[in-house]
């Protein structure tokens, strides 16, 4: 019963603890220029000569016009996704397509053809359907999630040097890079995996674990970036949420319910793209709780298996003829 009773109130922890990014992401900003204001007057006291104070001024200067602002880039994430992106779809969709229906209809119903205005609307719809994806949403989408990456790193490293100091990254550049492939092959099996669970033919189970799954991958992605910053791998991440898994299904949770909202795959990928900066900030301010007594779920690792089934199967091997 005890614990039953505290997972539940992990769970709550790292619900509430999702959420205060929300509020987080306004104020940084100012505490991070307190901060370095402060590192300023001290390095300005500890200067022998005025010589070395102009430099640690100027250096200072320098060092704030490059170093990106949270809320700057998190408002940047929201237009390029919620205003460009959605609104362009919803436009083309809700408003374009309606009109060129109607002008169409109108047109023909003139000459008393509105079967041949139908007909012509059943394939002209499609082709510019398509047109609009290939020449638009589909460029767009892969845009977006390219300045995506660099946005998130941004707001990620910017908040990780506020609160926790340097980066301690993986030593080995080669293992670095691999730890992130891996990680992405991982992700995306994961997925696939919460897919799959979600089309078993049990009731409410399915729905369940589905959704459990989607708190998992949401959580991962949250902390993924303190965690590599800290310089944790890959094992070591994957361990860590299956061992404090309820913590992490409250912390995913609102994620994996707003984006389950929009009935569109791409919309919904739209509103994490919007969301996610502000659980960025939540993961690295979170202190997850540790003291379930839960026993561990091993949801990664079938994915990790057969992650290391492929790369075994198609980089191993060429990698063993090469020797």
């Amino acid at each position: 019963m005890e614990n039953f009773q505290n997972s539940v109130k992990a769970v709550i922890s790292g619900f509430i603890d999702s959420l205060r990014g929300f509020v987080l992401i306004f104020t940084l900003d100012r505490q991070i220029e307190l901060q370095r204001s402060r590192l300023l007057e001290i390095n300005k006291s500890k200067t022998d000569s005025k010589r070395r104070s102009n430099t640690a001024s100027k250096s200072f200067v320098r060092e704030k016009q490059e170093e990106p602002r949270i809320l700057h880039r998190a408002v940047q994430c929201s237009l390029l996704n919620g205003v460009f992106f959605c609104l362009s779809i919803f436009a083309f969709y809700q408003i374009f397509l309606p009109s060129i229906e109607a002008l169409l209809t109108f047109s023909f119903s003139v000459f008393g053809q509105l079967n041949t205005a139908q007909w012509v609307w059943s394939w002209t719809a499609p082709v510019l359907s398509a047109t609009f994806s290939t020449l638009w949403i589909l460029p767009l989408f892969v845009l977006s999630k390219c300045v995506n990456c660099i946005w998130f790193q941004d707001i990620a490293d910017a908040a990780y040097k506020y609160s926790r100091g340097r980066p301690q990254l993986i030593p080995s550049i080669s293992k670095m890079i691999a730890d992130m492939l891996f990680s992405m092959v991982i992700q995306a099996l994961f997925l696939v995996q919460a897919m799959l669970v979600g089309l078993l033919p049990i009731a409410v189970f399915n729905v369940v674990l589905s959704t459990l799954h989607m708190c998992l991958l949401y959580s991962l992605y949250s902390f993924e970036y303190r965690w590599f910053n800290e310089g944790w791998e890959l094992p070591k991440r994957l361990t860590y949420i299956e061992n404090h898994w309820p913590y992490f299904f409250g912390f995913g949770m609102p994620l994996a319910i707003l984006t389950s909202i929009p009935s569109s795959t791409l919309i919904s990928g739209c509103f994490f793209s919007v969301l996610f900066p502000f659980f960025i900030i939540s993961g690295n301010e979170a202190e997850p709780s540790t003291r379930t007594g839960s026993y561990p779920l091993q949801l990664f690792s079938p994915v990790v298996a057969l992650a290391n089934a492929l790369f075994n199967r198609t980089i191993g091997k060429h990698a063993t003829r090469a020797m």
